[in-house]
């Protein structure tokens, strides 16, 4: 069963999110009046690339939400008719210089299950030929990562957005 949703109103409309306000009424008979959910039109990626040296890409990224720059994995929306890998191979280029082959998605999942419908994808991958080109307006560096360099980065806390830590976790390096 399903919840079901009795009406909805609009507060918010954007060609990245919506914010709805909805009544639903739940499988058990509850209803809740008033449940926000921020509509995301798009899914994201993350991608975990590994090199012939055991060692994990990472990228520079300043995020203006938390006024921080961190180190990341190579990530991104989803483009319209884009599966998750074509997005994963397209980011990573973008975002690092690197072409990537031998792609395998390994998760998807709902990030903010509770109050949005994002859906996100982890795909892993292995580094090919470096371009030497990366777009500077996304990320500011780029970075190779041994295991024990992750497992201190992990232990110092300093690895902190959730598709990172998540595909870390699923890909066997957290």
């Amino acid at each position: 069963m399903k919840p079901e949703r009795l009406s909805r109103s609009v507060i918010y409309e954007s060609q990245w999110v919506n914010l709805y306000v909805d009544a639903v009424r739940f499988p058990n008979g509850r209803v809740i009046e008033r449940h926000h959910l921020l509509d995301f039109k798009r899914s994201s990626v993350a991608a975990v690339v590994a090199d012939n040296h055991d060692r994990l890409l990472f990228v520079e990224v300043c995020r203006y939400t938390t006024g921080e720059t961190a180190w990341e994995l190579p990530a991104g929306g989803v483009e319209a008719g884009e599966s998750p890998i074509e997005a994963a191979r397209r980011e990573v280029l973008e975002e690092s210089g690197f072409e990537t082959n031998g792609h395998e998605l390994v998760y998807t999942f709902y990030p903010l299950n509770g109050i949005a419908n994002k859906v996100a994808h982890i795909v892993r991958c292995v580094a090919g030929r470096d371009t030497g080109a990366f777009d500077g307006d996304e990320t500011s560096g780029v970075r190779w990562l041994t295991r024990q360099e992750v497992a201190t980065r992990l232990a110092e806390k300093s690895v902190t957005d959730g598709l990172s830590l998540a595909a870390l976790l699923v890909c066997g390096w957290g």
